[in-house]
């Protein structure tokens, strides 16, 4: 299984977009906070260098994306406690997790625009990172483009773990379109929920395997996502 992690598993209650905000300030070195740029950039389902990217592009400055991602790692760092005071993990998210994590043929990983160390700290400030294995997962900082992320995961579990599986054998659940695109690129299932920036309305008509409000029902997704029950 590999997850996407905002909107999906849990709200950062802002502080993402903020840690963003910030970053491109210090490598652009201009001021963003108060100007028209603040929101210009939609960031739901992309990838934090395609976000950055938009935003220089757009700003004119003369500054590296690597550079600004290397500011955003340290000001997510610095904003942890945060996280974990203004953002909440969705319905459903932490038993789902727990049932998958007792599965012994499932491992739950994440396919997500995040640079990979700011993934981890969005998930530890909720204890969500005991139940997935991080090492094999995909990540922003791996690619810019979302579209590239699947096979990433599978070639790290293959080299990881010993485990040669095909993208059939794959589940990526989101929140955007741009989930579903990735696990349509990638050859593999999906399972989308309502719980981001997209209505259900929305998602349905896009072609995901299930498209589901929440993960609430946590014998129903686990079911699905184990192949105990047809989509």
């Amino acid at each position: 299984m590999l997850w996407d992690v905002d909107g999906t598993l849990l709200t950062s209650g802002g502080v993402g977009p903020a840690a963003i905000h910030r970053a491109v300030e210090l490598g652009a070195g201009r001021v963003l906070a108060g100007t028209p740029l603040v929101g210009a950039v939609r960031m739901g389902g992309k990838t934090d260098p395609q976000i950055v990217g938009e935003y220089l592009a757009l700003m004119e400055a003369d500054a590296d994306v690597p550079v600004v991602l290397r500011h955003l790692e340290e000001c997510l760092a610095a904003s942890a406690h945060l996280v974990a005071e203004h953002g909440a993990v969705l319905p459903g998210v932490g038993e789902v997790l727990a049932a998958l994590a007792a599965h012994p043929d499932v491992i739950s990983s994440v396919l997500t625009g995040n640079i990979a160390p700011n993934a981890v700290v969005k998930l530890a400030a909720f204890g969500l990172d005991r139940w997935l294995d991080l090492e094999v997962g995909a990540y922003g900082s791996d690619n810019v483009d979302r579209c590239a992320l699947v096979p990433v995961a599978l070639a790290r579990v293959a080299r990881l773990r010993g485990l040669e599986l095909t993208p059939e054998d794959v589940w990526v659940v989101g929140d955007t379109p741009r989930d579903f695109e990735a696990a349509s690129a990638g050859g593999a299932h999906c399972l989308l929920v309502a719980t981001g920036g997209a209505t259900f309305e929305q998602l349905i008509g896009l072609g995901a395997d299930v498209v589901l409000g929440d993960l609430s029902d946590t014998e129903t997704v686990v079911a699905l996502l184990t192949g105990a029950t047809e989509a």
